[in-house]
């Protein structure tokens, strides 16, 4: 139908839009794919629940009015399930279409059926595909590529986990050959289509009627590789590059226990000795594992060729007691410290003496020691202090000053909370961090995944690797591996049996001579490629066992790397931050969203130029064209950095002002001026298929499928399969719940990135 202009229409000139996404949600796992982007990356939203009695009604006045007598657009995008979801009306759509239209206002369709109400072909015709997308090899087009998917290096495989669930569920078709008047269609994702020589569209820009739409015609959630990969794509292209957050790419790697000698896992005993679950009697002195001389310098080599720096987290005490159990030198700590400024440096404590409670290890698993009154017995404030400032002190004596005394990371996170001993931090920590000037303190993400507070530090959540202290030869690792994942009746712990929602579990044994270059290597690169390409800063750790003997830690990093380097483009590096750098950016993530949640920020665009109010304190995060500057009283300054094809960082208002005011260079502002409406609105979209994958996140499998569409139009999309769980376990973690740590006696910078 031929619709009027919008009633009240504005005249020609510049209108103000304001810089807040409208989300319309049908509960589907694509638009809260989208929702998850928006939440991550800090752009403010308005959602609007089609399910919910007394939601707003989407009308004229609520997308736009006027503000000291200038038209305004609410919402600088609008995020739709599909062109015309049931649940809205034909009113609704009508304003919505108006609205798009005389703003230029872009609309993204999360997941819709190919056809010719979104200019494709229909999915369901010969020449076109609908069916599961397992295992599919995609590919940006090359307007992509200039368009807004700029950023990836150009292959896009969609994930299969599981040969018995369907992950995926599409269409894949051609754009119309005879579009309507003035339409066009644009793809910038495309695959083969089956039993043809044709490549079709997955998502790709429907131009018509005055309005743009970004068409998707498969279905996802938030986890999946696919979708993470063109997350930053969607929001870039609905907002033309001109928003609020950012959005990055993260990986940095601590190396605990530099210095010290870990203890060895018992491929007879299936324990570690030194542990209460060995059997007495058994030595942890008697085979340690540390680095040699040759290792430091294989370190150094390696990060120079793969451009990567790590973090060495040291304890001091660990290099005394090798001096004092050999000829009193110790040549690793020479050469690690004559190398100090390749590398990051971190406090570790002196001795790694667990900081908790005084543990009582007669048990398994052990337990808190309580005095004759009941009450639990901590490890005291002054043996927490000295177990921080000798390690520093330490330090100073032998020549290595390259550390940030305000970065700590405790032996095994120990003082933290650890569940279910330990249920609360020691009381004695925070004043011991306090005192000591400790602000960045290390913890354990598979315990506490959100940053906080303990006195006046803030905590920086770790990832383990399941890269085990205690192994370092493959051998070891492996059979560790297979020990914890597999059942009681083939050897193993039964952790499975006891928690079915670990995602790691093994069917059977991994071969102790190929399962970890075959198996463990590439699961675990792809647990942490998929955490690095979900803007989490957050590190990862291993212990410096892993890079002796076998050396085992570099395959999984060697293999993280290139896996990032063949997804994304040379102008998307992974960022590589400091400990102390990235709590700085956790912190300010908090009080940006804070600030958006409690309706405390203010952004528009006014042709060139956007302003953005946050409480005073509060940084703002933008996304803004190459070539924006601010703003100042006098002059303009730089803003951002630069990554993705964008500039993107933090900012606050300049000397005497209260906002931030950014503009754009004049190529990058979008069509300014008001439209009359006429379009054409599509019948209500019926409801699309969701295969349980999609539904229920299937966990990541050790490799990417290879596997070609026609080999996988057999698999069922209605399996009744049960998904497993995307849960991972925390076994990782130097202990576990179920044994001893290590004993608590004494034992024998700068941004950077790829």
């Amino acid at each position: 139908m031929t619709l009027a202009p919008m009633p009240g229409a504005y005249a020609a000139t510049t209108p103000r839009i304001d810089l807040r996404l409208l989300v319309v949600d049908d509960g589907g796992p694509a638009v809260g794919a989208i929702v998850a982007e928006l939440d991550s990356t800090g752009v403010p939203y308005t959602r609007i629940d089609l399910a919910a009695a007394g939601r707003p009604t989407i009308a004229a006045g609520f997308l736009s009015d006027t503000l000291n007598g200038a038209p305004r657009a609410k919402f600088q995008a609008v995020v739709m399930p599909s062109e015309s979801p049931a649940g809205l009306s034909a009113a609704e759509l009508t304003a919505l279409a108006s609205y798009e239209a005389q703003f230029g206002i872009r609309q993204v369709d999360a997941y819709t059926y190919a056809g010719a109400s979104v200019g494709l072909n229909w999915g369901t015709l010969p020449g076109a595909y609908a069916g599961t997308l397992d295992g599919v090899q995609a590919q940006v087009t090359t307007a992509g590529k200039s368009g807004p998917f700029g950023y990836l290096e150009g292959g896009i495989t969609f994930e299969d986990n599981s040969p018995s669930v369907s992950e995926s569920y599409g269409y894949i078709a051609t754009p119309l050959a005879q579009q309507a008047a003035g339409a066009t269609f644009t793809p910038y994702v495309e695959a083969p289509i089956p039993g043809t020589d044709t490549r079709g569209s997955l998502v790709g820009e429907y131009a018509h009627d005055g309005r743009r739409e970004l068409v998707v015609t498969f279905v996802y959630n938030a986890y999946q590789r696919q979708y993470r990969q063109l997350a930053r794509g969607i929001v870039e292209w609905a907002t033309e590059g001109i928003h609020l957050g950012y959005d990055r790419n993260y990986f940095a790697l601590h190396v605990d226990d530099v210095f010290m000698s870990d203890d060895r896992w018992d491929t007879v005993l299936k324990c570690t000795p030194g542990d209460v679950t060995c059997p007495p009697g058994s030595n942890p002195e008697e085979h340690p594992s540390r680095m040699s001389v040759a290792d430091a310098q294989y370190l150094k080599q390696w990060q120079q060729t793969h451009n990567f720096k790590v973090d060495l987290a040291y304890n001091g005490g660990g290099s005394e007691d090798f001096k004092a159990d050999g000829n009193g030198t110790d040549p690793l700590a020479a050469q690690l410290i004559a190398d100090q400024s390749a590398y990051r440096w971190i406090n570790h404590t002196y001795q790694h003496q667990f900081l908790g409670c005084v543990q009582d290890t007669t048990v398994v698993p052990w337990r808190c020691t309580t005095n004759a009154s009941g009450q639990t017995v901590w490890t005291s404030q002054a043996d927490i202090t000295s177990q921080i400032t000798n390690n520093r002190t330490w330090a100073a004596n032998n020549g290595l000053t390259n550390v940030d005394n305000t970065e700590l990371v405790t032996g095994e996170h120990s003082g933290l909370v650890t569940n279910p001993q330990q249920p609360t931090d020691n009381p004695y920590l925070a004043p011991s961090v306090d005192n000591t000037g400790t602000r960045w303190l290390a913890s354990d993400a598979s315990r506490e995944h959100e940053q906080r507070e303990v006195g006046d530090a803030l905590t920086i959540p770790r990832y383990p690797l399941n890269v085990f202290y205690n192994a370092a030869k493959t051998v070891e690792e492996v059979d560790e591996y297979n020990w914890i994942y597999t059942s009681r009746a083939q050897g193993g712990s039964g952790i499975c049996e006891d928690n079915p929602a670990t995602s790691t579990c093994l069917p059977t044994p991994l071969d102790v001579n190929t399962g970890y270059t075959d198996y463990i290597v590439p699961l675990e690169a792809r647990l942490a490629v998929n955490r690095a390409i979900n803007n989490d800063p957050r590190p990862h750790f291993v212990h410096q066992s892993n890079y002796a003997e076998d050396r085992i830690a570099y395959p999984v990093m060697e293999r993280i790397l290139s896996e990032y380097d063949g997804l994304y483009a040379s102008n998307t590096p992974l960022v590589n931050l400091r400990q102390k750098d990235i709590g700085v950016e956790l912190q300010r993530r908090a009080q940006w969203k804070n600030a958006v949640d409690t309706g405390q920020v203010t952004a528009y665009r006014v042709g060139d130029t956007v302003t953005i109010s946050a409480p005073s304190g509060v940084l703002a995060e933008a996304t803004m064209p190459t070539g924006t500057v601010q703003k100042q009283l006098i002059g303009t300054t730089a803003f951002g950095s630069a990554y993705a094809g964008q500039l993107s960082g933090w900012a606050g208002p300049g000397l005497m002002q209260t906002a931030v005011t950014l503009k754009l260079p004049g190529a990058e502002v979008p069509a300014a001026g008001l439209k009359t409406v006429r379009t054409v609105i599509a019948q209500t979209v019926a409801s699309l298929p969701v295969p349980k994958g999609v539904k229920t996140p299937v966990p990541a499998g050790p490799t990417a499928s290879g596997t070609t569409l026609n080999k996988l139009t057999s698999k069922s999309t209605t399996k009744s399969t049960t998904a497993k769980s995307t849960t991972t376990s925390s076994t990782t973690a130097k202990s576990s719940t179920a044994a001893a740590p290590k004993s608590t006696a004494t034992k024998g910078g700068t941004r950077s990135t790829r």
